[in-house]
C-alpha cells in the first residue's frame, strides 16, 4: 500500500523557517511527479509547488514563488518544500501527493495519492 508521510510542519513566527518532508513508499518513486498542497482552514485546498520526475523541472506558485522551494531525493524516496521569510497567511495543513502523469500539474484531481498533511502554524 503506498503511503506518503509528512514531517516538519510547526509553530513559526513570521518570518521564520521550516522545512517539510514528505518520505514515499511502497512505489516507484522515481516515476512519480511530486507536488505539495495547502488547505488553510475555511478554504480549498490550493497548489503550492510541484516537481518533475528527476526534479530538473518545478513550478511554484505565485503566493510562494521566491520564498519556498520543492526538491527531491530519489535515492531517499523523499520530497522536501524549504519554506522560507514565512507569512501568517501560509498557515494550512500541507499535503504531500503523487502522480504518474506527465507535466506539473496544479490540480488536485491529477493526483493519486495523497499523504495524511502535516499544519504549519505562522504567528504574527
Amino acid at each position: 500500500q503506498v503511503q506518503l508521510v509528512e514531517s516538519g510542519g510547526g509553530l513559526v513566527q513570521a518570518g521564520g523557517s521550516l522545512r517539510l518532508s514528505c518520505a514515499a513508499s511502497e512505489l516507484t518513486f522515481s516515476r512519480y511527479a511530486m507536488a505539495w498542497f495547502r488547505r488553510a482552514p475555511g478554504k480549498a485546498r490550493e497548489f503550492v509547488a510541484a516537481i518533475n520526475w528527476n526534479g530538473d523541472s518545478t513550478n511554484h506558485s505565485d503566493s510562494v514563488k521566491g520564498r519556498c522551494t520543492i526538491s527531491r531525493d530519489n535515492a531517499k524516496n523523499t520530497v522536501d518544500l524549504q519554506m522560507n521569510s514565512l507569512k501568517p497567511e501560509d498557515t494550512a495543513v500541507y499535503y504531500c501527493a503523487a502522480t504518474l502523469r506527465l507535466g506539473l500539474l496544479t490540480t488536485t484531481t491529477w493526483y493519486d495519492y495523497w499523504g495524511q498533511g502535516t499544519q504549519v502554524t505562522v504567528s504574527s
